[in-house]
């Protein structure tokens, strides 16, 4: 119930500061979706069997953008379903906000490249790769950076972009060797505008 509560006041913070930012000038909302697949000997994978390290990997972002020049903006990425859903159906704490800075290419028109990168932060509280939803470990905290990078493009003058994302984090822990989470998948972005 602890890992719940966290996760729904750390995705209140993010949202409450968008909120606010909403009121400053050229600051926009959005949806983010993620779906790929990961290495992690580290972490228990919900779609995946006990003892692999890894599995397939989705999010839904809400993303605050804060435009910094005519072509490039910041943009925070507040994770939705896997805290929201880990905490509820599996008693495990996933949260992975990141703060983005994305440059579009082009002169506004037609389909335009965008690329970005990022940095993050994982936190997690759950048993390890070996577990299972019958057989679960002991829960452990973990923390590490998250390192992005995106590449996508702009779909003309609308507010959808499709593209790549690829991630790395080492991930530390008190009692275990440090790990590796490093992955990828295709995403999809709307910006209400």
């Amino acid at each position: 119930m602890k890992r719940i509560a966290f996760a729904f006041f750390c995705v209140s913070i993010f949202i409450t500061s968008g909120l606010w930012a909403q009121e400053q000038q050229g600051v926009s909302f959005g949806i983010r979706i993620l779906a790929g697949g990961r290495y992690d000997n580290v972490r228990m994978c919900a779609g995946s069997p006990a003892g692999v390290p890894g599995g397939p990997i989705g999010e839904v972002y809400f993303d605050i953008r804060v435009p910094v020049s005519e072509r490039g903006a910041l943009v925070i990425n507040v994770p939705l379903f896997r805290p929201i859903v880990f905490a509820a159906a599996f008693d495990i704490l996933q949260l992975e906000p990141t703060v983005m800075y994305e440059h579009t290419f082009g002169d506004g028109t037609g389909t335009q490249p965008v690329v970005g990168g990022g940095l993050g932060i994982i936190l997690h509280h759950g048993p390890d790769y070996h577990s299972s939803q019958e057989d679960r470990g002991e829960s452990f905290f973990s923390v590490g950076p998250l390192l992005n990078g995106f590449a996508g493009l702009k779909f003309g003058e609308t507010n959808v972009t499709a593209g790549v994302k690829g991630f790395f984090s080492p991930l530390f822990t008190a009692d275990r060797s440090t790990g590796v989470v490093a992955g990828g998948g295709l995403e999809l972005q709307y910006n209400f505008e």
